[in-house]
């Protein structure tokens, strides 16, 4: 899941991107989201999230709204890692049944392109501000191996509520 709109980016407002935050439709338009996705796709037993403020603030609100657990701080999706980065991440996690991440372009768009085809350029995915996607792995996490079950814009999520 990518994070949900925030503010633009500001040097002044937020000299330290990371604190940068949900505007409030950002947050007014992904709780319908949070509902929609409820509504369709099964709870994660494990939520990991990127530190940042805006990433953090939408696994809450999916907490809130879609009745997910509570995130885990997963630094490795913050801004400046690599997909590869997370994969003993997800290898720990492995004996959940469902693991969910919250994160940034273009890191989500890598990692969904790595873990479905193997390396970071297989294929463009555009992940709307609030947009999700659910793949399956069986066994092992390994990159290549993944199969895309779906991908959704966050309108089409709002559309489910």
């Amino acid at each position: 899941m990518r994070h949900a709109i925030a503010g633009v980016r500001d040097p002044v407002a937020w000299p330290d991107d990371s604190k940068r935050p949900l505007t409030p439709q950002g947050e007014k338009a992904f709780r319908q989201a949070a509902r929609g996705l409820a509504e369709s796709a099964p709870a994660p037993s494990v939520v990991l999230s990127s530190g940042f403020a805006r990433a953090w603030r939408t696994a809450q609100l999916l907490r809130r709204e879609a009745h997910w657990p509570a995130p885990l701080a997963c630094p490795e999706l913050e801004v400046g890692h690599a997909p590869q980065e997370l994969l003993e991440v997800l290898r720990f996690h492995a004996t959940s049944n469902i693991v969910a991440v919250v994160g940034h372009e273009p890191y989500l768009s890598e990692l969904l392109s790595y873990l479905v085809f193997g390396n970071i350029v297989g294929a463009r995915f555009v992940f709307k501000k609030g947009g999700c996607a659910c793949l399956t792995v069986a066994g092992s996490v390994i990159p290549g191996t993944a199969a895309l079950r779906w991908f959704a814009p966050p309108r089409f999520l709002r559309a489910l509520r």
